[in-house]
This record gives C-alpha cells, sequence and structure tokens, in this order.
C-alpha cells in the first residue's frame, strides 16, 4: 500500500512548482501562478515571500494589463543567486566565462599563458581563475561550482583526466583545482562541454551526434536528452577510429585516425580558417580542392556513424560557421553515394552556439543541478 503524502511533501511541492513557474515565464505576477497552478491565494502568496526572503526571487516590477486600475507586482527570478563558472585550458591560452541560472554570460576573459604540466602552471591558472571569480563582486557561497576543460578525456566522476595526450596531462586530478579555488570543480570532456551548450540551446532535442569541428575533432552522443559517457568514460572518440591505417601519425601514436583527417590542421595547415575560406570564396583552386577533400572526409564519417546510429547529427566547433548551405547538401550527396539505404535532406544541421561553446556547456550541471534542487525540470544529465 503506497504511503500517504506529508504535509511537508506537498509544502515542497508547491514551492517548486511556483518556483518552476517562474522560472520559465521569466515575468509572472500572483495572479498568473494563480490560474496555472491551481493553488490557492495564501499558499501562492507564502510562498512567494519565503522565495524572496530566500533570495531567489524579486518584484521586477509590474504586469502590462489593458484592464483599467492597479497593475499586478511582477516576480523573477534572480538570475545570479547562483553561477557557475566554465575553465577551458588550451596549449597557449585559458578561457574562463561565468553563466547564471539562464546560462547567460555574466563575464567572459581569455589569459594567455602558456600550458605546463607542472605546480607553478596550476598555481597561476587556479590564480587567475580565483581573480575572475572575484570580479565577478558575487560571494563565493553564490558560486556553484567550476567545471574544467583540458583537451582529454575525463574519468566518468569528472575527478581526473584519463586520457589527456593533446597536453601530456594524462592522470592530472581535480584536487590541485578545488585545493586552490576553494569550490566544488569537476573536469569535463570539451566535446561532451559543447554538446551540453547544444542541448541547452535546443530544448526540442531528444537524440543527436554532436560533431565537433576544431583544431581536433571529437564528438558526443545524446541520448533522450542526456549526454552519454560511456562505460570507460571514452564515448564517441571517432577521432581515434582508423580511417587510412597508412596515414598519418596521430596524436594517439596511431596512423590514419580520423583526427588525422579531419582537424583543422588538416584542411589549413598553418594559416587560419579565415584566409583560407576567404581564398575559397575567391575561387582559389588548391584552398578549393582541399575543402573538397575536407567534406567528402567528413561525408564518409558521417555516413559510417549515421549507419550505426540513426539521428540527427549536429556540426559543431570552429568550423561551423563557414559552412554554407550548399556545403551541406554536398554532404548529403556523398553521403548517399556511400549509403545502401535512401537518405533525406534532414539530418545535418549547423550548431545553434559556435561561440564559447565549450566554456559555457561545462559550467551548465551545477545550473542544472541547483535548478533540479528547486524543482525546474532537469535539462542535462550523464548517462552511462
Amino acid at each position: 500500500m503506497p504511503s500517504s503524502i506529508t504535509p511537508g511533501q506537498i509544502k515542497k511541492n508547491n514551492r517548486s512548482q511556483i518556483y518552476s513557474f517562474i522560472y520559465h515565464k521569466r515575468k509572472v505576477s500572483q495572479q498568473d501562478l494563480l490560474y496555472a497552478l491551481r493553488l490557492s491565494r495564501p499558499t501562492v502568496a507564502a510562498n512567494l515571500a519565503e522565495l524572496e526572503a530566500d533570495g531567489l526571487i524579486f518584484k521586477s516590477g509590474q504586469i502590462e494589463a489593458n484592464q483599467i486600475g492597479r497593475k499586478a507586482v511582477a516576480y523573477s527570478i534572480v538570475p545570479d543567486c547562483r553561477v557557475a563558472v566554465g575553465v577551458e585550458i588550451l596549449r597557449a591560452r585559458v578561457k574562463m566565462i561565468a553563466v547564471d541560472l539562464y546560462g547567460d554570460k555574466l563575464n567572459r576573459e581569455v589569459v594567455e599563458l602558456r600550458f605546463a604540466n607542472d605546480a607553478n602552471y596550476y598555481k597561476q591558472v587556479c590564480a587567475q581563475i580565483n581573480r575572475f571569480i572575484d570580479a565577478l563582486y558575487i560571494p563565493r557561497e553564490r558560486i556553484l561550482g567550476v567545471g574544467v576543460s583540458a583537451q582529454g578525456l575525463a574519468s566518468r566522476d569528472g575527478r581526473s583526466i584519463a586520457y589527456g595526450a593533446i597536453l601530456g596531462c594524462t592522470g592530472l586530478t581535480i584536487d590541485v583545482f578545488e585545493e586552490q579555488i576553494g569550490l566544488p570543480c569537476r573536469f569535463m570532456h570539451d566535446p561532451a562541454g559543447a554538446a551540453m551548450s547544444e542541448l541547452w540551446m535546443s530544448p526540442e532535442m531528444t537524440n543527436a551526434v554532436y560533431l565537433s569541428l576544431s583544431a581536433h575533432p571529437g564528438g558526443a552522443i545524446i541520448h533522450h536528452r542526456r549526454i552519454m559517457v560511456g562505460k570507460h568514460g571514452h564515448n564517441c572518440t571517432f577521432e581515434h577510429i582508423q580511417a587510412r591505417p597508412d596515414g598519418e601519425r596521430c596524436y594517439c601514436g596511431r596512423r590514419g585516425c580520423w583526427d588525422t583527417l579531419l582537424s583543422r590542421r588538416a584542411l589549413v595547415g598553418d594559416d587560419t580558417l579565415e584566409a583560407f575560406f576567404d581564398r575559397v570564396q575567391s575561387g582559389d583552386v588548391a584552398a578549393i580542392a582541399r575543402w573538397d577533400t575536407y567534406l567528402k572526409n567528413l561525408a564518409e564519417l558521417i555516413a559510417s556513424l549515421h549507419l550505426f546510429n540513426d539521428v540527427d547529427f549536429i556540426l559543431g566547433g570552429h568550423l561551423a560557421p563557414f559552412f554554407t548551405e550548399d556545403d551541406i547538401r554536398r554532404l548529403y550527396d556523398e553521403i548517399r553515394k556511400i549509403c545502401p539505404f535512401e537518405e533525406t535532406d534532414d539530418f545535418i544541421s549547423i550548431s545553434k552556439m559556435p561561440s564559447h561553446n565549450i566554456t559555457v556547456g561545462i559550467s551548465l550541471p551545477y545550473i542544472t543541478a541547483f535548478l533540479e534542487e528547486q524543482g525546474v525540470e532537469p535539462i542535462l544529465e550523464d548517462e552511462e
């Protein structure tokens, strides 16, 4: 026989419903809550007062209405009552961003700092993170945590870098950061963070494969609005599938991995993406040929992955803004040459968040965990 719902559970549920409604609607009146949630006026009033006293909501003006008379007081959540920070560690710089409960940027900074896998480097990085957090002028108790990516695979619990061949930081533990920052910290694989940003921007998305096309390619699988990390933490690491056994050597030590075919260097060499695509647009024969080869390689990869996982594919990373509609059509044409089944032009799209996607994404688990505690429907989780 199921146990009865206690008064405490009812009270908690009422508070959660009210906070969640305000969060999603952004600006509501007491009357809006009464009609939408079918709660009594005393219940709504008491919860609004409690949420306001806790610093979670505030009176945000008045609701515009057509009728004559006093306008209703509007309530909104306090977006920065909790904040999360994302830090992306690269070979030559460190990127930092702070976001509020809506995932909106509060501040962003890039610090030029050459990577070194030693105590002095991490001390400098943590000093920069602390300075960045202090400049927000937000009490530390309102900072939920710091997400960190270091161009490597994170362990399932986010406590260490399980594979960090690009920077040579395999085995690095998150304790290095937590001890010097004094806040909860967690590692996350950079493509997984980018995929989380995509989920945040696309509430309608359910299942997809996210392909990050940047300095090094990477990917993430989205399943039922969760990022799949795999049993050992290296889910969707297609970049290390050997595509050309006699090809160039990959940083993993083997030859001909997809990374050697779809990295930024494979496309533009030492040039910038902007300069390369300027040459493509101007009709440079050599640049057009390299782009054609890149698109054929990308189509081959997508075709193989699509045969295994028949879902939508999202093209993200630094390369995403340079894709044109003609490029996408060419991908479909090449895919149809490879796949044995009829393929329609309806499963490839460009990222909705090509900028700051990694730093924002690795901060979002802290935001979603807090929102879930408040009763807001969770958006992102990890799944084996």
